[in-house]
């Protein structure tokens, strides 16, 4: 297998202050170099992608007074898929009086992320997420209330406690709209150029600093460079590989590949999260698939016949015939269990042949209980959109049938490896939000993404980026320089392969036959036979892409199947770099679970001694086997354990 990569030098993260945990994050505020209000004026800023991270950072840049250049795919800032996100934000304010702090935050994400985080980085998410619904509720964020007023919790998975904040199941869509305005505010201040409908191809390197990007603006096929003093990437995770997946269409990897392919290390990319609450996949028209918010298992209860085969209406199946199996197996956290736990568990019990709906491929999520106990006026105040939005596409009604709900892919743990200043390997280039690694390990608890994102761009990034721009001023580069002549020329000759291939097959076909191998053998389960015949079918199959694709039009005009084409592209060598990741970590954690690495019981089974480590991965040129570079994860407050959550 060693012929797939190659080992390097191991790799640390320098910026993190030792001494106790409580205290690193105000020491390295303290330590950080400043830039002057005079001063950053004259520097500039970059900032690709404005979900909750790019938004917030941008916004936060701007009122600091450096001059940000913003870039979006989209038509609006607000179409971030951010939006999407439903369930809630989590926050260690303790309002419940329940038990809850910033260690046992701490706790819970590094235990959830089942040891493959680094403890400084979440201990610090821990502590900002205090400040983050404080930030937002000051924004008018209309967070659920109780009926004193006070803000509302719920729990998620994972947990014990409640300590997740939501807007009803539109969480994302509020918070995005706060940063958005936010960010319309320095937009109109002028302390932000706001570019929408611009694709960044490309990262410009000058004398080993982040300097710049290459863009296509999208309407009309101009391509242009941008030059910065730092360059900041929050463009989200890369779930697309799959094709099909909860991320809006437009998501894609090609932003943080571009700066991989320049030498920025991509760590743990085999660390995919797959929801366990998803509508289930309804034919092969399907491009994508339709997120129900985890927030739905607090009150929601999944079961599925004890008989395999039974092919019953759920209301005719009586109750003793009905096998709560989350409950069962899992009598401490029940359906609350995290992510990866519940997705395993239901895709074991449909293997096993008792699952429901077409093809045996989903289970129930059951409302009965909770609209008998509640009132069903209560339960359509906590989630009646999510259930309008459930019957809209199934044509079914969640109040009197129970939900079907199977798992999907959703998340990515994995992204652009950053230190703890939230800088790549590469100076002045800066990764926030999902696409870097740093906060989750390998399985992201529910309701966290949200809080990392807002963390990174509002409290942790204006930190961290003065202290390498108070290094500066740095040496003013033309459009003329070498390097940035070289960038923009390696993507307009990379568009002109595209067109000029006139093949016979779609884009579309593909992606979705990439998808289905990295499901079959880089999804739920994998295994090492499984990851070694998806990298030859995957380097085939890209072959083919380059000799058959079809991309139509031109590249002077709006042209999706040309946008297409170059994110699929990247697509397919992420894909191989996945399946090279999955296949050296033998063992299972969080949402890689490895066949051959288990517990008796069938839980997934660490091997601490070889494995704790991220693995950040070095490109060193096509068709060249990667180089691993190690860096050890050292626990002394949070010691690895064998997870339960029984």
């Amino acid at each position: 297998m060693t012929n797939f990569w190659t080992e390097g030098e191991p790799i640390a993260d320098t910026a993190a202050p030792d001494g106790p945990v409580e205290t690193r994050w105000e020491r390295r505020q303290f330590s950080a170099k400043l830039v002057n209000p005079a001063n950053r004026r004259k520097l500039t800023v970059i900032v690709v992608g404005t979900g909750l991270a790019g938004g917030s950072a941008a916004a936060t840049l701007g009122e600091a007074g450096y001059h940000v250049k913003s870039y979006c795919y989209q038509d609006s800032p607000r179409r971030a898929h951010s939006i999407a996100a439903q369930g809630g934000i989590n926050a260690a304010k303790n309002y419940r009086n329940d038990g809850d702090s910033i260690y046992r935050l701490f706790y819970d994400t590094v235990k959830g992320g089942d040891f493959r985080a680094r403890e400084s980085n979440v201990y610090r998410l821990a502590q900002v997420s205090v400040n983050i619904i404080d930030q937002c509720v000051a924004q008018g964020v209309p967070f659920a209330r109780e009926y004193g007023g006070l803000l509302d919790n719920r729990s998620f998975g994972g947990t014990q406690v409640s300590r997740t904040f939501y807007a009803r199941g539109q969480t994302g869509q509020q918070l995005l709209l706060g940063a958005y305005q936010a960010l319309e505010r320095q937009i109109a201040a002028g302390n932000v150029e706001m570019h929408e409908r611009h694709e960044m191809l490309e990262l410009i390197i000058v004398d080993g600093k982040a300097r710049g990007i290459v863009v296509r603006d999208m309407v009309t096929g101009e391509i242009s460079t941008e030059l910065a003093d730092a360059v900041v990437l929050a463009s989200g995770g890369y779930g697309n590989v799959f094709f099909l997946s909860t991320n809006a269409k437009g998501c894609n990897v090609t932003a943080t590949w571009r700066a991989h392919r320049k030498g920025a290390y991509f760590a743990n990319p085999c660390y995919t999260q797959i929801h366990p609450t998803c509508i289930p996949e309804s034919g092969s028209h399907q491009s994508k698939l339709t997120l129900m918010s985890e927030s739905l298992r607090n009150d929601g209860r999944v079961w599925v016949p004890k008989k395999a085969g039974d092919h019953r209406d759920a209301a005719d199946i009586p109750e003793d015939e009905r096998d709560y199996y989350l409950e069962r197996i899992y009598p401490s956290f029940g359906n609350l269990v995290p992510r990866d736990i519940a997705s395993r568990a239901a895709k074991n019990v449909c293997d096993e042949g008792r699952g429901v709906g077409p093809g045996g491929l989903g289970v129930y999520l059951d409302f009965a209980d909770a609209i008998a106990r509640l009132g069903r006026a209560a339960v359509e105040a906590k989630y009646g959109n999510l259930f309008e939005m459930y019957s809209r596409i199934t044509g079914e009604d969640p109040y009197v049938t129970p939900m079907r709900i199977y798992p999907a892919v959703h998340y990515t743990m994995g992204g652009l490896w950053v230190d703890y200043d939230l800088q790549s390997n590469i100076p002045g280039l800066f990764v926030i939000g999902e696409a870097n690694f740093s906060d989750h390990g390998a399985n992201r608890l529910g309701a966290s993404a949200l809080m990392q994102g807002l963390a990174d761009g509002y409290f942790v990034l204006p930190n961290t980026l003065g202290n390498y721009l108070a290094a500066g001023p740095y040496p003013k580069i033309g459009v003329d320089h070498p390097a940035v002549v070289e960038a923009r020329s390696s993507v307009e000759q990379r568009i002109q392969k595209f067109l000029s291939i006139n093949g016979d097959r779609t884009v579309d076909s593909f992606h979705r036959e990439l998808g289905h191998i990295m499901w079959e053998y880089c999804g739920m389960e994998r295994t090492e036979e499984g990851l070694t015949k998806a990298i030859g079918l995957i380097r085939s199959l890209r072959e083919e892409f380059w000799t058959r694709v079809k991309v139509p039009g031109r590249g002077e005009e709006l042209n999706q199947n040309l946008e297409k084409a170059g994110r699929v592209a990247d697509f397919f060598e992420l894909a191989e770099l996945m399946c090279i990741d999955a296949l050296h970590r033998a063992e299972s954690c969080g949402g890689h679970f490895r066949a051959e690495s288990q517990t008796e019981d069938g839980e997934a089974l660490r091997h601490d001694d070889e494995f704790a480590y991220v693995a950040a991965w070095e490109h060193v040129g096509f068709g060249s086997a990667p180089t691993l570079h190690k860096e050890d994860l050292n626990f002394e407050y949070v010691h690895p354990t064998q997870r339960s959550y029984k």
